[in-house]
Protein backbone atom coordinates (compact mmCIF):
# COMPACT_ATOMS: atom_id res chain seq x y z
CA UNK A 1 0.00 0.00 0.00
CA UNK A 2 0.97 3.64 -0.63
CA UNK A 3 2.09 6.03 2.24
CA UNK A 4 0.02 9.10 2.17
CA UNK A 5 3.01 10.89 0.73
CA UNK A 6 2.88 8.21 -2.46
CA UNK A 7 -0.43 9.20 -2.62
CA UNK A 8 -0.35 12.82 -2.53
CA UNK A 9 2.87 13.07 -5.13
CA UNK A 10 0.76 10.68 -7.55
CA UNK A 11 -2.66 12.16 -7.44
CA UNK A 12 -1.53 14.14 -10.96
CA UNK A 13 -2.16 12.75 -13.86
CA UNK A 14 1.42 14.09 -15.27
CA UNK A 15 3.18 12.60 -12.17
CA UNK A 16 1.97 9.46 -12.85
CA UNK A 17 3.12 9.64 -16.35
CA UNK A 18 6.11 11.19 -15.33
CA UNK A 19 6.89 8.23 -12.94
CA UNK A 20 7.05 5.55 -15.51
CA UNK A 21 9.86 7.60 -17.48
CA UNK A 22 12.71 7.01 -15.56
CA UNK A 23 12.52 3.52 -14.98
CA UNK A 24 14.30 2.28 -17.93
CA UNK A 25 16.71 4.87 -17.82
CA UNK A 26 17.75 7.87 -15.90
CA UNK A 27 16.59 11.15 -17.16
CA UNK A 28 16.86 14.89 -16.75
CA UNK A 29 13.78 17.37 -16.63
CA UNK A 30 14.85 18.75 -19.79
CA UNK A 31 14.90 15.09 -20.84
CA UNK A 32 11.52 14.05 -19.16
CA UNK A 33 9.53 17.27 -19.89
CA UNK A 34 10.33 16.62 -24.04
CA UNK A 35 9.47 13.44 -23.85
CA UNK A 36 5.84 14.22 -22.14
CA UNK A 37 5.46 17.85 -23.99
CA UNK A 38 6.07 19.62 -21.01
CA UNK A 39 8.62 22.57 -20.22
CA UNK A 40 11.52 21.13 -18.32
CA UNK A 41 10.69 24.07 -15.31
CA UNK A 42 7.46 21.97 -15.25
CA UNK A 43 9.12 18.54 -15.86
CA UNK A 44 11.84 19.43 -12.86
CA UNK A 45 8.99 20.30 -10.65
CA UNK A 46 6.66 17.34 -10.78
CA UNK A 47 10.09 14.94 -10.65
CA UNK A 48 11.02 17.10 -7.29
CA UNK A 49 7.57 16.31 -5.70
CA UNK A 50 8.00 12.51 -6.78
CA UNK A 51 11.58 12.74 -5.22
CA UNK A 52 10.16 14.43 -1.82
CA UNK A 53 7.49 11.39 -1.49
CA UNK A 54 10.68 9.31 -2.20
CA UNK A 55 9.47 7.72 -5.53
CA UNK A 56 12.45 9.20 -7.72
CA UNK A 57 15.89 9.83 -7.03
CA UNK A 58 18.68 11.31 -8.24
CA UNK A 59 21.71 9.36 -9.61
CA UNK A 60 24.04 11.72 -10.76
CA UNK A 61 24.64 15.21 -11.54
CA UNK A 62 25.66 16.20 -15.62
CA UNK A 63 27.48 18.65 -16.53
CA UNK A 64 25.45 20.87 -19.49
CA UNK A 65 26.14 23.73 -21.08
CA UNK A 66 28.08 25.51 -17.87
CA UNK A 67 25.03 24.17 -15.60
CA UNK A 68 23.84 21.02 -14.34
CA UNK A 69 21.53 18.36 -14.48
CA UNK A 70 20.01 16.05 -12.43
CA UNK A 71 19.25 12.85 -13.50
CA UNK A 72 16.41 11.07 -11.69
CA UNK A 73 15.84 7.48 -11.94
CA UNK A 74 12.85 5.43 -10.41
CA UNK A 75 13.30 2.26 -9.40
CA UNK A 76 10.65 -0.10 -8.19
CA UNK A 77 11.08 -1.45 -4.68
CA UNK A 78 10.76 -5.06 -3.48
CA UNK A 79 9.39 -3.99 -0.23
CA UNK A 80 6.25 -2.81 -1.93
CA UNK A 81 5.61 -6.46 -3.40
CA UNK A 82 6.42 -8.00 0.30
CA UNK A 83 3.00 -9.01 1.58
CA UNK A 84 4.35 -9.08 5.20
CA UNK A 85 5.21 -5.40 5.26
CA UNK A 86 3.97 -3.81 7.93
CA UNK A 87 1.18 -1.31 6.71
CA UNK A 88 -0.04 1.96 7.75
CA UNK A 89 -3.52 2.13 9.05
CA UNK A 90 -6.05 3.84 6.47
CA UNK A 91 -8.10 6.77 8.49
CA UNK A 92 -10.02 9.31 7.03
CA UNK A 93 -7.21 11.51 5.27
CA UNK A 94 -5.48 8.18 3.84
CA UNK A 95 -9.23 7.39 2.34
CA UNK A 96 -9.42 11.18 0.87
CA UNK A 97 -5.71 11.18 -0.85
CA UNK A 98 -6.50 7.43 -2.15
CA UNK A 99 -9.73 8.49 -4.07
CA UNK A 100 -7.59 11.55 -5.51
CA UNK A 101 -5.42 9.07 -6.59
CA UNK A 102 -7.99 6.72 -7.89
CA UNK A 103 -9.16 9.77 -9.76
CA UNK A 104 -5.84 11.04 -11.06
CA UNK A 105 -5.62 7.18 -12.02
CA UNK A 106 -8.73 7.22 -13.90
CA UNK A 107 -7.74 9.88 -16.29
CA UNK A 108 -4.38 8.12 -16.71
CA UNK A 109 -6.25 5.11 -17.96
CA UNK A 110 -8.14 6.87 -20.45
CA UNK A 111 -5.33 8.45 -21.74
CA UNK A 112 -3.58 5.49 -22.09
CA UNK A 113 -6.78 3.43 -23.17
CA UNK A 114 -7.18 5.68 -26.42
CA UNK A 115 -3.46 4.53 -27.21
CA UNK A 116 -4.19 1.11 -27.60
CA UNK A 117 -3.09 -1.16 -30.51
CA UNK A 118 -2.54 -4.50 -31.44
CA UNK A 119 -0.85 -7.69 -29.86
CA UNK A 120 -1.33 -9.24 -26.32
CA UNK A 121 -3.51 -7.56 -23.98
CA UNK A 122 -5.70 -8.67 -20.60
CA UNK A 123 -7.89 -6.65 -18.89
CA UNK A 124 -10.13 -7.90 -16.06
CA UNK A 125 -11.92 -6.94 -13.60
CA UNK A 126 -13.32 -8.64 -10.26
CA UNK A 127 -15.31 -8.39 -6.72
CA UNK A 128 -14.91 -12.12 -5.73
CA UNK A 129 -14.75 -13.83 -2.44
CA UNK A 130 -11.70 -15.98 -2.22
CA UNK A 131 -9.39 -17.94 0.35
CA UNK A 132 -7.10 -16.25 1.98
CA UNK A 133 -4.26 -17.97 0.48
CA UNK A 134 -5.34 -18.06 -2.98
CA UNK A 135 -5.36 -14.18 -2.38
CA UNK A 136 -1.85 -13.54 -1.62
CA UNK A 137 -0.69 -16.01 -4.05
CA UNK A 138 -2.69 -13.39 -6.63
CA UNK A 139 -1.35 -10.55 -5.34
CA UNK A 140 2.29 -11.58 -5.51
CA UNK A 141 2.33 -12.96 -9.20
CA UNK A 142 1.02 -9.28 -10.14
CA UNK A 143 3.67 -7.54 -7.76
CA UNK A 144 6.38 -9.80 -9.90
CA UNK A 145 4.68 -9.17 -13.02
CA UNK A 146 5.27 -5.49 -12.47
CA UNK A 147 8.47 -6.29 -10.95
CA UNK A 148 9.31 -7.59 -13.84
CA UNK A 149 8.35 -5.18 -16.45
CA UNK A 150 9.76 -2.48 -14.35
CA UNK A 151 13.17 -4.32 -14.92
CA UNK A 152 12.82 -4.57 -18.17
CA UNK A 153 11.99 -1.11 -18.85
CA UNK A 154 13.88 0.35 -21.56
CA UNK A 155 14.71 3.94 -22.37
CA UNK A 156 11.62 5.59 -24.34
CA UNK A 157 11.65 5.40 -28.25
CA UNK A 158 14.42 2.49 -27.82
CA UNK A 159 14.58 0.56 -31.31
CA UNK A 160 12.75 -2.89 -30.99
CA UNK A 161 10.73 -1.78 -28.19
CA UNK A 162 7.39 -0.75 -27.70
CA UNK A 163 5.25 1.35 -25.28
CA UNK A 164 3.02 -0.51 -23.09
CA UNK A 165 0.75 -0.25 -20.20
CA UNK A 166 0.05 -2.18 -17.00
CA UNK A 167 -2.06 -0.66 -14.18
CA UNK A 168 -3.11 -3.29 -11.18
CA UNK A 169 -5.48 -2.05 -8.21
CA UNK A 170 -5.44 -5.35 -5.47
CA UNK A 171 -7.12 -4.67 -2.58
CA UNK A 172 -9.58 -6.67 0.25
CA UNK A 173 -12.88 -4.99 0.35
CA UNK A 174 -14.76 -4.58 3.78
CA UNK A 175 -17.80 -7.42 4.18
CA UNK A 176 -21.12 -5.85 3.37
Amino acid sequence: MATLDELRATAHPMRLRLLSLPTGVALSAAEAGRELGLSQAGASYHLRVLERAGLVRVVEVVRVRGGEAKRYRHESSAERFDLDAPRPTIDAAAREEQSVYVDALIDELRRRSRQRTEGPQVSTDAELWVDPETWRRVVRHVGEASALLHAAARPPRTPGSRPVSMTAALFPLTRP
